[in-house]
């Protein structure tokens, strides 16, 4: 992977590539986890670019939603709160 980087940083300063430099935009947003009783609401950070495939998550924030999932199906509920805050839902009846 390095040697790779390095090839493409070699490119890059002969001019041989170009890297674009698009608009960049970064919000935070809360996303909702639902699983079971459980609700846990996890921070994200949107980018927002001029692409079509805007907004969307780091790759680092999409594993984040994973572990939360993961771990709320599991029934860990403290992994959870470590990443997210949860809540319990409670039903209600008319």
């Amino acid at each position: 992977m390095r040697d790779m980087l390095a090839a493409i940083q070699t490119l890059v300063r002969n001019g041989e590539i170009r890297i674009s430099e698009k608009m960049m935009r970064k919000r935070i947003h809360s996303k909702l986890i639902h699983e079971g009783q459980y609700v846990a609401e996890v921070d994200v950070e949107l980018i927002e670019t001029d692409e079509s495939w805007s907004p969307y998550l780091s790759i680092e924030d999409a594993y984040r939603l994973d572990d939360v999932r993961d771990s709320l199906r599991r029934g860990d509920i403290r992994a959870a709160t470590r990443q997210a805050r949860v809540f319990s839902l409670t039903p209600v009846t008319v």
